[in-house]
């Protein structure tokens, strides 16, 4: 169960995350350390791809969840040393812009810029790494994940 926001009502994951997707909301999760630990299989990412998760900022990833994040069209970001949601103190209430990301379409950027917007108007402003680590990576993500991006080589 979950909630969902900004109403509050208690609901499915699976629920909220159609609800969201008829809003036209993209999802962010935020984690900890070791992400995905134990759940390396392509569906681990799989599922939060297809529940609307657009991208994930945690403290460290498991190596091979990355990678399956990436090929999902999931943004993975890393908080900087030190930082993770609770030292920035994110609830997951909080409102994500993601600044930077036009680079991906030129280069991969090491950072990028967010901003966090709680409910009574503050905001939380800090820069994430972006764990895109090497070339191929960049262009399955631009592909929007690698079974999109085989379709259009297919297609090419």
């Amino acid at each position: 169960m979950t909630l969902h926001l900004p109403d509050g009502e208690e609901t499915t994951i699976f629920e909220a995350s159609e609800r969201y997707r008829r809003d036209g909301v993209p999802l962010i999760i935020l984690a900890g350390k070791e992400y995905g630990s134990g759940s390396s299989r392509d569906w681990a990412a799989k599922g939060p791809g297809l529940l609307g998760v657009r991208a994930v900022i945690v403290e460290s990833f498991e190596r091979i969840h990355r990678t399956n994040l990436i090929g999902m069209g999931v943004l993975p970001l890393q908080y900087r040393t030190g930082e993770n949601a609770r030292s920035l103190g994110l609830d997951g209430r909080e409102v994500f812009s993601i600044r930077g990301l036009d680079e991906l379409n030129r280069s991969v950027p090491k950072e990028v810029s967010v901003t966090a917007e709680r409910e009574d108007g503050t905001r939380v402003e800090f820069s994430a790494l972006v764990r895109i680590d090497t070339p191929m990576e960049a262009e399955y993500y631009r592909g929007g994940g690698i079974l999109r991006y085989v379709l259009r080589q297919l297609a090419d």
